[in-house]
């Protein structure tokens, strides 16, 4: 590369296409907010979905804000290498579900970022379409993600043999399976441990919902091959 090339590259003024930024920016939210859709209809992960997924939206537009500002200038490029060496993000990824998502938003940023609108469209589209025949090829065959999870409820208080027992009760009906594996109290908390095999996970998050509504000093957490806070 000769020196006018380098000098080009590294004191280049961006000029961007107001018309195409505000094109680039509702395409990336709108893409954005029908994976959230997908995500939170369709996906079969423990973690609140609502809560994981709140900030889909703003990520990809993030992400096309950033490649449309550093796609046409190297130094801006090796400053956002820089930035980022510097800001750390350790967002705790449970489940691979939840990081195919995730690089399927940054995916909708750097397509919208740099102008290629056709193909990202159409490739988030096909990649939802994907998504949604895999979903109802699984209810057409009643293939359930059936798997024994671990449920332990901590309560900050202690707590009487009969809402104990209604706990227990109200994740019975919603199980094919139940195993009591332990409970300690002392004067000031309850925990209860339980192994049990949900007919639908959804189901879990509304119960563990509901104990944190009745026990405002509660937290529940379940297990499945690694932990997951609800």
């Amino acid at each position: 590369m000769n020196k006018e090339n380098l000098d080009f590259f590294i004191n280049n003024n961006i000029q961007i296409s107001m018309n195409s930024f505000i094109l680039s920016l509702i395409t990336a939210a709108a893409l954005s907010l029908l994976v959230q859709f997908f995500y939170i209809k369709f996906s079969s992960t423990l973690s609140n979905r609502i809560h994981f997924s709140k900030n889909f939206v703003i990520l990809g537009t993030t992400t096309c804000i950033i490649i449309m500002i550093v796609k046409n200038s190297l130094a801006l490029s090796l400053g956002l290498v820089g930035a980022l060496s510097i800001v750390r993000f350790r967002a705790a990824i449970k489940e691979p579900e939840e990081l195919v998502y995730l690089f399927l938003i940054i995916a909708i940023g750097l397509g919208c970022g740099s102008g290629q609108i056709k193909i990202i469209v159409v490739g988030v589209l096909f990649s939802l379409i994907i998504i949604f025949a895999y979903y109802q090829f699984l209810s057409q065959k009643k293939i359930e993600y059936s798997e024994l999870i671990n449920l332990a409820i901590v309560i900050d208080e202690d707590i009487k043999q009969e809402e104990i027992s209604k706990i227990i009760e109200e994740l019975k009906s919603i199980s094919d399976e139940l195993n009591f594996v332990s409970m300690s109290k002392t004067e000031k908390t309850t925990n209860i441990n339980l192994d049990i095999r949900p007919k639908n996970f959804d189901e879990v998050i509304k119960v563990t919902e509901t104990i944190k509504q009745k026990f405002k000093k509660s937290k529940t957490i379940v297990a499945r091959n690694s932990n997951l806070n609800l």
